[in-house]
């Protein structure tokens, strides 16, 4: 026998049978065609058009539309800084979905806790509140940067800032945050938290107003308009 392509029959006399190995490298080829082309593009096609037809908007980002403008994701938080709105938890990504990371700070870390204090002195100030009031999510970082929510306790807080600049009664947006607060998913995962929207109508219907807690932080609409 010479290499791998004949194969002799001992002490049959018969003549040594050629083996060929293109049939093995042909089913591999093919094999790895039809893998490529249905694990590769036929699943995730069929994975687009599921998420397609069943969750739309969580397939499409979960995005905040305003008369036809795209405004944001609810997924994804914005700074606010004005009197008028929800104030977000800190970001070291600058809200940034593509430089989503925390701070990497161990909590012995004393740069870390010097933070901390006057983070939670600056919102305490800014609230008007004590600052073992203050509640930790709005002076830590999420760990992706981008948390969209804030806990009841720290829309709270800031329920008289926002009442007071926008000229409205505090049990108006105490209302808010009080109705469209929702408990741990499932009643078991994680804590309580505000929606990222809430819609409110006063009784005429003609004015509404919207809370998008944390990233869209609490921007009130009227009309369907912003309110400036």
């Amino acid at each position: 026998m010479q290499g791998h392509d004949k194969i002799a029959t001992r002490g049959s006399g018969q003549t040594p049978a050629t083996v060929s190995d293109r049939g093995v490298l042909r089913g591999s080829i093919v094999l790895a065609l039809v893998s490529l082309a249905g694990f590769g593009f036929l699943y995730s096609l069929a994975g687009v058009g599921v998420g397609q037809a069943l969750f739309p908007a969580a397939a499409n980002g979960s995005l905040i539309e305003d008369q036809g403008r795209i405004a944001g994701s609810s997924l994804v938080a914005q700074p606010f800084a004005g009197d008028r709105y929800f104030r977000p938890r800190p970001s070291v990504a600058g809200y940034n979905p593509m430089a989503m990371s925390g701070s990497n700070q161990a909590r012995t870390n004393p740069a870390l806790r010097a933070q901390l204090t006057a983070a939670r002195a600056a919102v305490a100030g800014r609230e008007g509140v004590a600052p073992e009031q203050v509640p930790g999510d709005l002076i830590t970082h999420s760990g992706s940067g981008i948390d969209p929510h804030i806990s009841p306790q720290a829309a709270a807080i800031q329920v008289a800032r926002i009442a007071r600049a926008r000229g409205v009664g505090e049990e108006a947006v105490a209302g808010l945050v009080a109705r469209y607060s929702k408990g741990p998913q499932f009643g078991v995962f994680g804590r309580p938290r505000m929606p990222e929207t809430a819609t409110r109508s006063g009784p005429s219907c003609a004015r509404r107003i919207v809370v998008k807690s944390a990233v869209t932080s609490g921007v009130m609409y009227e009309s369907g308009s912003p309110i400036s």
